[in-house]
């Protein structure tokens, strides 16, 4: 329960009246076993909540991933051959 008081404030700034919002302390006699399965109540609530994406959207986004996933490697790899050969070639000169 919540109980609500009307508090008249006394500084030289404002004369208005504050809403003031106080909850009762209560001691739960329910135990943790309560408060665990108010827990997962929560989870289940909100992982019905949850909105899947349609398939044809995973396997778009999977194959994204996929392509950018090797066109990365591709990069690198040609940047690692491109590096490795103009650290020879300075090497060798020196």
């Amino acid at each position: 329960m919540e109980e609500t008081k009307v508090v008249q404030d006394n500084s030289e700034t404002s004369g208005s009246k504050k809403v003031v919002s106080a909850k009762k302390n209560k001691k739960s006699k329910d135990g943790a076993f309560s408060k665990i399965s108010g827990f997962f109540a929560g989870v289940k609530a909100e992982f019905g909540k949850i909105i899947w994406p349609a398939k044809d959207d995973i396997i778009k986004q999977t194959t994204a991933v996929v392509v950018v996933s090797i066109i990365c490697c591709a990069l690198i790899a040609v940047l690692d051959i491109v590096f490795e050969y103009g650290v020879n070639f300075i090497t060798s000169v020196f």
